[in-house]
């Protein structure tokens, strides 16, 4: 396996799901030649610039009557590439449109005269030594896979490119996204947070952009949009994969232009934002089955880290309990509590661990709470023998004890479901038949699911 070289960190980055059996993998781009006996020929773009034309001095030779000879040079900006026509004969053509100069975007059709090349990415595994700590932010693991994570968006962290966060629901996505905060140049900026799968479609567009007094019924006032509200700092928009089809180009445009429009503004607002994302989804598979833009998904992944489900690394379990209840509390745990805690596959992941810890130290006090009262809270499936009665109090008023019984019966039944499903809320909420913005309200309402620590 390759290892990362020197100097900056190669343009795409995954960490562990795409990378199946390499646990990190680094994507670069390059132009593909489409014609002439050369077609197939690959040049990849990785220095700061690559000149193209007829001229043996330039880094790609094209012998072709129509290519002049220096015909253009592509540039490196940041994680952008630049196409700039160097006064060519015959013109640059960016898909279809001729070009003075302009961005290339994955996949686009680059013609130089009449020789064609594609703008296309190329994953490659590559290596990246661990972290000697097992800290970063709120994120603790002595596993191999997290310590990688660390060295990795330590050295992220402090440029400005997009990053894709990626990992089941609670795996510490929002944790992720604050150490990335406070780890780069505009920490002294604002984080603002956003979940798109908490806002309805109706308003999404209203909470990320802004609207101005009157532009829809019910707008009695301007309202300052996500986007504006980051501007110095860090945007972190979780649940990306819930964003509506027809929003994704307008999200796309603001930060390829960084600026846009507010609803029913006429002028345009600038903004200056560093952008990260999260998806508990593949969102490569989600592009594949026409679910989401290609194009944004390429602007959004500029590096993109994958975050492990607890399952897949239980060797942070103890060190994980301790963080969150204590120095040397794992080694005063029954040993019985150690077993269950080593062997449940925690669907809700991280989170799931933290909230049983909490109950655990209220229990503590509790006699009648401890025991095996805990234990039954990290078992998903309970033989119907075992498991299927609440309890239930009949001393005490009527409506107290109805009362009671309703939020065990909603608490239970929730917890079984995040089990079955293993914490994924669109499919938890259609087996459910429940409303996905009414199920995070319950899972709220029961410290199930918190949309800032994905």
């Amino acid at each position: 396996m390759a290892p990362v070289p020197p100097g900056p960190i190669p343009l795409h980055t995954v960490v562990g799901a795409r990378a199946q059996a390499d646990r990190l993998a680094a994507q670069q781009f390059h132009l593909v030649l489409l014609d002439t006996e050369r077609a197939g020929t690959v040049y990849p773009l990785s220095g700061e610039e690559l000149r193209i034309g007829k001229a043996p001095e330039n880094d790609v030779v094209i012998d072709h009557p129509t290519v002049s000879r220096n015909h253009l040079v592509v540039r490196r900006h940041g994680d952008r590439f630049l196409v700039q026509d160097l006064d060519s004969t015959n013109g640059t053509f960016l898909d279809g449109a001729q070009v003075r100069e302009a961005y290339l975007r994955p996949g686009a059709l680059l013609e130089v005269g009449d020789v064609r090349l594609r703008f296309s990415p190329h994953v490659s595994p590559v290596q990246i030594d661990p972290s000697a700590e097992d800290r970063l932010g709120d994120l603790v693991g002595r596993s191999v896979p997290m310590r990688q994570i660390f060295a990795l968006l330590q050295r992220i962290s402090t440029t400005d490119s997009t990053i894709l966060l990626v990992g089941e629901t609670g795996v510490g996505k929002g944790a992720a996204a604050k150490a990335i905060h406070k780890l780069s140049p505009r920490a002294s900026g604002p984080l603002v947070v956003f979940d798109c799968a908490s806002v309805s479609d109706s308003l999404i567009e209203s909470e990320l952009f802004g609207h101005e007094k009157g532009a829809f019924t019910g707008a009695v006032s301007q309202r300052i949009g996500c986007l504006e509200r980051a501007h110095g700092g860090t945007l972190f928009l979780d649940e990306i994969d819930d964003l509506a089809l027809d929003l994704q180009p307008k999200l796309l445009r603001a930060i390829e232009d960084r600026e846009f429009r507010r609803l029913g503004a006429s002028s345009p607002v600038s903004f200056d934002a560093r952008i990260v994302v999260a998806s508990k989804k593949d969102l490569w598979a989600e592009t594949q089955a026409g679910r989401f833009r290609e194009d944004l998904y390429f602007r959004l992944s500029v590096f993109t880290v994958s975050l492990p489900p607890l399952r897949d690394r239980k060797e942070d379990i103890p060190l994980l309990v301790e963080a969150f209840a204590g120095e040397g509390l794992w080694g005063r745990l029954p040993e019985k509590v150690r077993e269950q805690f080593l062997g449940h596959t925690w669907p809700g992941n991280v989170r799931e661990l933290r909230n049983a810890l909490e109950r655990a130290r209220h229990m503590a006090d509790i006699p009648e709470l401890a025991g095996d009262g805990l234990l039954r809270e990290f078992t998903r499936e309970v033989p119907a023998s075992e498991g299927d009665s609440l309890p239930v109090e009949f001393t005490g008023p009527f409506k107290s004890c109805k009362e009671e019984l309703i939020r065990a019966f909603e608490r239970e039944y929730l917890t079984r479901l995040l089990g079955r499903t293993k914490g994924n809320i669109a499919r938890a909420a259609r087996e459910a038949e429940l409303d996905r913005k009414h199920l995070y309200s319950l899972l709220h309402k029961y410290g199930l699911v918190q949309s800032e620590g994905d």
